[in-house]
């Protein structure tokens, strides 16, 4: 894991602070404070490549999607390929967490 090479107090600090987010409000509330905009755009772009990957999107559908360029596409596959993990597992919780939260959606969508 390349994130090992910062693991430190302060960096776990930071996670467990991430961690004690009760809700959405203070997620965006937390986030506009911690980072501009445009870096959050950026983590937003790189969330919805993932997505879209996950989806066997093609390159082209993602970069007309997402405006990502394929050096982007490209690492983030490669994440996915050679990653934790973590996208699918995050992935697959937020669509169980959906379906819970709205089960007539998740209906719909497979009809």
């Amino acid at each position: 894991m390349r994130i090992e090479q910062i693991r430190d107090e302060h960096t776990d600090d930071f996670f467990r602070t991430i961690l004690e987010l009760d809700n959405l409000d203070e997620c965006y509330a937390y986030f506009d404070d911690l980072m501009t905009l445009k870096e959050m755009k950026t983590l937003l772009q790189r969330f919805r490549v993932a997505e879209s990957l996950l989806a066997h999107k093609t390159y082209q559908e993602i970069e007309t999607e997402t405006q990502a360029s394929t050096a982007i596409i490209s690492r983030v596959k490669r994440s996915l390929e050679e990653g934790n993990h973590t996208y699918e597992m995050m992935m697959t919780r937020l669509a169980d967490e959906k379906e819970v939260r709205n089960p007539m959606l998740i209906d719909e969508k497979k009809s």
